[in-house]
């Protein structure tokens, strides 16, 4: 019989949170939840911990975890709070795997604990690899981590890559890398119709259940680019090896082509329990609870390319990868101020890519030198992007 593994899950009450303490629940003999984090939603937090029993919850925000605290009085769960408690879960010695699914740069450093602790990190925080890929890499490295990726589309890419990290994409005959994208559910507006776009109608993904700022993401293939620069870190593809093709009715997850002409792809339905099973149970597999794929029910499979000026947040995210250093740093927070601004009514759905362009042309790019760094320049980035927001509103 397997080990018990202990969990810890940072960012619990997100849709890839509870998703994975679905998959868990399944396989209670095999996996014990031993953290669960939360930024400021107590009582979904609480209801959590009474269900799981972790040993630790950890609020990022204190008042929250004085509340949670009083939720939680009677119980063997310690509460902590803040930035420090969120790298101590992480890296904990009794901890094997850590789920790492905060959304934003908030992300960053608890998974950076975890990497250089040496723990399973299944990765769905995209913005850990696009703000500082090449230190996080060299953690993971440094550490003897072991990676996964959670994201639907780099985990499809895993699972038909060689096993084995290539040092260049030609040493395991690959001809380039294929991300698919649902398209959003715009895809077929007009220019006219997506200056009119709310944030309840970009709310509305036609196939995926996300949390809030990645359902924008995906409106605007936001999404999409920032999982170009992950693509490039995570299989050391360059730029001009990554291929968006939009493939509506996500299915195929993504695919990698080969130098002899095969193209392997991997399918499914479009449920994230599939990816994180894969990363539970690697190299085995296990029951997810994810319904059999129907091909006849789908009965189609339809390919086109990303329109890119309707939506140039993807190119923008294939310049600042291109670009390299901090150029990826200061795309994510630009993005994720744009989004917030967006959610809230105080931009418009086409102003995201124009606050995003404005960001990246007024400041510098360096080359990246530490976590530190990156951290001062994602807090220039959203002033920058605060201060375009307050001038277009005057």
């Amino acid at each position: 019989m397997p080990m018990l593994q202990n969990v810890t899950i940072l960012g619990a009450t997100g849709t890839i949170g509870l998703n994975t303490l679905d998959v868990i629940s399944r396989h209670p003999g095999r996996y014990r939840v031993f953290a669960l984090t939360a930024n400021s939603r107590v009582d979904e937090l609480a209801e959590l911990c009474l269900q799981h029993r972790p040993r630790y919850a950890v609020m990022l925000d204190s008042g929250a975890a004085e509340k949670l605290q009083q939720k939680l009085k009677g119980m063997e769960t310690q509460v902590l709070s803040g930035l420090a408690a969120l790298e101590e879960v992480a890296a904990h010695p009794e901890v094997h795997v850590v789920m790492a699914a905060i959304v934003g740069a908030a992300g960053l450093k608890p998974a950076m604990a975890a990497a250089y602790a040496g723990k399973r990190i299944l990765l769905a925080n995209k913005e850990t690899l696009v703000m500082a890929g090449k230190l996080f890499m060299q953690a993971v490295e440094e550490g003897g981590a072991t990676l996964l990726p959670i994201d639907s589309e780099h985990n499809a890419i895993f699972q038909v890559m060689p096993p084995a990290r290539l040092s260049a994409l030609a040493d395991g005959g690959i001809r380039r890398i294929l991300l698919t994208a649902s398209g959003g559910p715009f895809r077929k507006s007009s220019f006219a119709e997506l200056m009119a776009v709310t944030p309840a109608q970009a709310l509305n993904h036609p196939n995926w259940v996300m949390g809030p700022k990645i359902t924008i993401d995906s409106a605007t293939l936001m999404n999409k680019g920032l999982e170009v620069i992950e693509a490039h870190w995570l299989f050391n593809a360059p730029a001009d090896k990554i291929e968006v093709v939009v493939h509506p009715q996500s299915v195929i997850h993504s695919m990698v082509e080969y130098i002899d002409g095969s193209v392997l792809a991997q399918m499914g339905n479009p449920d994230m329990r599939t990816p994180i099973a894969y990363g539970l149970g690697y190299p085995e597999r296990l029951k997810a609870g994810v319904n059999a794929l129907d091909l006849f029910k789908v009965g189609r499979l339809d390919f086109e390319a990303p329109d890119t000026a309707r939506f140039p947040c993807l190119r923008l995210a294939f310049d600042a990868l291109r670009h390299g250093g901090t150029a990826p740093a200061i795309l994510n927070a630009a993005n994720e101020v744009a989004v917030d601004a967006f959610l809230n009514g105080n931009i418009g759905f086409q102003d995201i890519p124009r606050l995003i362009e404005a960001v990246l042309i007024a400041m510098d790019i360096e080359t990246v030198t530490s976590i530190s760094q990156l951290i001062e320049v994602d807090a220039l980035a959203r002033a920058h992007a605060l201060e375009w927001r307050q001038l277009e509103a005057c």
